[in-house]
């Protein structure tokens, strides 16, 4: 429903420049409806837009709405008769309200008005037979006055079916959308893997980028944690270090992109795939967040892990003077299902350059609610001066969740850190920068080499 209210000049003007805009853009594409009342069959006129001079018509008719939404092949086969008229025009009203301006960041109150035609319905929804039934009556294929093909429309919905169907009527594998993308870059879910494949088996350029973000596929794939997809590209010659508007690489893209506990595996592989073909480890985007960056601000200790392990700079600063350690602890309380505790652990043994103990305070004021990355930070000094202001900014029911840990923690106060503890940090810090190099020759017992990586007793010694 419209809504109505008075408005500045300057946004009347906008408005009516919008108006305006909306008119060349239906006039560039020749749509001018004619309205179309058949109750059962359909008029001849507008057989095929590109090659009839008849103007497409409207179809209002709800029975061919609903044979078309449905999938009813009896019935679509019944009013798409061969000398019926194929390229409609149905407006439906989308979901989002319509941008006034994109620039000025201004929405109307209108909702979007979509244009779609019975092959873009019939793609969208995985209705082959009825899909192939238009084509043969000669629905123009890279007909699109909603601003997008059917071709889009099938690789959105990762119609693999219909896709391979409209490539082989001739559908164009690099069409471009209103909105820039072209049909590889709507293939974004997992069952999408096929209809990658056989847009690139059509032609689809590999490296081509959308319009305002500068993507390629093979960002879109790493962003969606799309593994199969990334294997496809990276065999079809996908760059991995193309960098879209923001600066990002495919691998900046994947760490940067927030995703589930679930999903972690899977942004994991895809990252690892990346590295193993040789992508950047220290490729840093326009605010220098490097890859490192990214993945600790989205708490995933397997890729900062890996990450790590193939010589990222634990220590390089953003443009926002923040380390690798900065980020993760900002995300401890909001990302304690991802376990941030090992990514902090592994941090501080590959070396980040640890907080100033002045600053713990505040650390455990915003990271209270996971006490092992407290732990973690507080085992990496040898001692730390514990006082009252630190029992003041742990909540009480935080408290009675871990009495043990934090007992212990507001006890040094009182008491000096075990003999144990020192005997770990001297050798720490005596092997600052080479700690896992040096471990990993000296064939400890296991338990001692779990200590020594700052591995969680939850209490402090």
């Amino acid at each position: 429903m419209d809504c109505a209210f008075p408005f500045s000049s300057a946004a009347q003007r906008l408005l009516q420049v919008d108006e305006e805009q909306r008119d060349q853009w239906k006039c560039s594409r020749c749509i001018r409806p004619r309205y179309h009342h058949s109750e059962h069959s359909l008029s001849p006129v507008g057989q095929g837009c590109h090659n009839s001079r008849l103007e497409p018509l409207e179809c209002r008719d709800l029975l061919v709405q609903n044979a078309l939404f449905t999938g009813d092949l009896e019935m679509v086969q019944k009013y798409f008769t061969k000398s019926a008229a194929i390229n409609l025009i149905i407006k439906t009203k989308g979901d989002e309200l319509r941008w006034t301006s994109r620039k000025f960041g201004l929405w109307s109150l209108s909702y979007e008005q979509e244009l779609t035609t019975p092959l873009h319905i019939t793609a969208s929804r995985g209705y082959t037979d009825c899909l192939r039934l238009l084509l043969l009556r000669g629905a123009a294929v890279n007909f699109a006055p909603g601003g997008k093909t059917a071709l889009h429309e099938a690789c959105a919905a990762a119609g693999t079916a219909c896709v391979r169907l409209l490539l082989s009527f001739g559908a164009d594998p690099e069409a471009v959308s209103e909105d820039g993308y072209k049909p590889l870059h709507l293939c974004k879910s997992p069952g999408s893997t096929e209809c990658v494949r056989q847009l690139l088996q059509h032609g689809a350029s590999v490296n081509s980028r959308t319009e305002e973000e500068g993507d390629t596929a093979l960002h879109v794939a790493a962003r969606h944690g799309l593994t199969e997809h990334v294997q496809l590209l990276l065999r079809y010659g996908a760059e991995l270090e193309a960098k879209n508007e923001e600066g990002q690489t495919p691998l900046n893209a994947a760490c940067a992109q927030p995703h589930q506990p679930q999903d972690m595996d899977r942004y994991y592989r895809v990252c690892q795939l990346l590295v193993e073909s040789g992508a950047s480890i220290n490729a840093a985007d326009r605010d220098r967040q490097h890859p490192l960056h990214l993945a600790c601000k989205n708490a995933n200790a397997q890729v900062a892990e890996l990450l790590l392990a193939r010589g990222a700079n634990v220590n390089v600063m953003n443009y926002s003077g923040n380390t690798a350690l900065h980020n993760i602890l900002q995300a401890t309380a909001y990302k304690l299902e991802h376990h941030p505790e090992l990514v902090v652990q592994a941090l501080l043994n590959y070396g980040a350059i640890r907080i100033w103990p002045g600053s713990l305070l505040k650390v455990l004021q915003y990271c209270h609610t996971c006490p092992r990355v407290i732990e973690a930070l507080m085992n990496s000094y040898d001692r730390v001066r514990v006082s009252e202001d630190w029992v003041e900014v742990v909540p009480a029911e935080v408290v009675q969740k871990y009495p043990r840990f934090y007992q212990s923690l507001f006890s040094l106060e009182q008491r000096p850190r075990s003999l144990q503890h020192l005997a770990r940090c001297t050798l720490r810090t005596f092997l600052e920068g080479r700690l896992l190099l040096v471990l990993s020759q000296l064939h400890l017992p296991s338990a001692l080499h779990r200590f020594l990586l700052l591995s969680f007793e939850d209490v402090l010694y």
